[in-house]
């Protein structure tokens, strides 16, 4: 069983406030009854009020509470389950996070963008299995192979400059690591696209994506920033307090270097795609995703779960109708059965 609406299980903390107030009440009454007589004289005044009545019916309208709160909340059980054929490819997303990515030359910075391009690839992903990686100096996993795309989503946001202790640009690295990601007997299709500014302050980056290559391993890169270029800010608390220096004291300033991410791209036989403009970039990776052959990769089991709200709703409706007609008077079983010494 699941709940779809946890969060409206704080209203049944209502619940202990309502029979505090309800015993209150009780005692406010009798102590209002001693005041006005003898407590055996006012019962005789009103021979056919019942204590036992007003406790069953503040019960009931209890119990209704209740269930219209388990109604919100939405309880779902799982009926049934069917195997599901899924087709598509595998793809790693390898996210430049070093501290070049932090120049603002395209809004809102290069790796805010770089989040921005990979989420809305996401969205246009139908069944196929994505990783992510970050690297910089070095390469880091983030997330394995995986068909949870909101799982994927939040790891993503979550990269920042402060997950790889070195720092640096090492395009190689990641292509080495995203080669790991992959099954090598698998024959599903693979697909890696890396987002950088392409300043990359290693060696060997052509030849990592050579060996790529042999494993049918397609590299699609995606360059974030501008020719231009722009200084690196240094932040704190949110707010630009200088930008960062070289040992000369000089403004260090980046730019895209989109050669690099050109050479990688043609080695495998991908495309290099310049990201200033996301809706390009996205029908650009649609276009390239269509004209690759997807493979049968994984039959997995789905539970269908149904929503049971309607039986607490149709409960509570039933208890708030049985309440209307529940009067206060005392009955004959209830008399004879003298709960609460109402008869001596």
């Amino acid at each position: 069983m699941e709940l779809d609406e946890k969060k409206y299980l704080y209203l049944l903390l209502i619940l202990p406030f309502l029979v505090l107030l309800f015993l209150y009440n009780l005692y406010w009454k009798r102590k209002k009854q001693r005041e006005f007589g003898d407590l055996e004289l006012v019962k005789r005044l009103s021979p056919e009020k019942s204590i036992f009545k007003s406790i069953l019916k503040f019960s009931i309208l209890l119990l209704a509470f209740a269930c219209l709160v388990i109604a919100l909340v939405n309880p779902k059980i799982g009926t049934k389950s069917e195997t599901v054929k899924r087709e598509g490819i595998d793809i790693v997303f390898a996210v430049d996070v070093s501290k070049s990515m932090l120049c603002e030359d395209v809004a809102p910075s290069r790796l805010e963008k770089s989040k921005q391009i990979v989420s809305q690839i996401i969205n246009q992903l139908g069944s196929d299995r994505i990783g992510i990686i970050a690297y910089a100096g070095s390469a880091f996993p983030v997330l394995p192979i995986t068909t949870d795309y909101s799982v994927a989503k939040m790891f993503l946001q979550s990269m920042n400059p402060g997950m790889v202790s070195s720092q640096g640009t090492s395009l190689d690295d990641a292509i080495k690591l995203s080669s790991n990601f992959f099954d090598k007997g698998d024959k599903t299709k693979k697909l890696l696209i890396m987002i950088s500014d392409g300043e990359d302050h290693s060696e060997g980056a052509e030849s990592a994506a050579e060996e790529a290559n042999k494993m049918d391993l397609k590299i699609i890169t995606i360059g974030v920033g501008t020719e231009k270029g722009g200084p690196i800010p240094l932040k704190e608390n949110g707010v630009v307090s200088s930008f960062k220096r070289d040992n000369n004291n000089d403004v260090v300033v980046t730019k895209l270097n989109s050669e690099s991410l050109l050479a990688i791209a043609k080695a495998t036989k991908g495309k290099y795609i310049n990201g200033s403009n996301t809706k390009e970039v996205i029908e650009s990776i649609k276009s390239a995703l269509d004209n690759i052959e997807k493979t049968e990769f994984e039959t997995q089991q789905f539970t269908d779960f149904n929503s049971q709200f309607q039986w607490f709703l149709g409960m509570a409706f039933g208890l708030l109708f049985l309440d209307v007609f529940l009067l206060d008077k005392k009955t004959k079983w209830v008399r004879k059965m003298n709960l609460f010494n109402e008869e001596k």
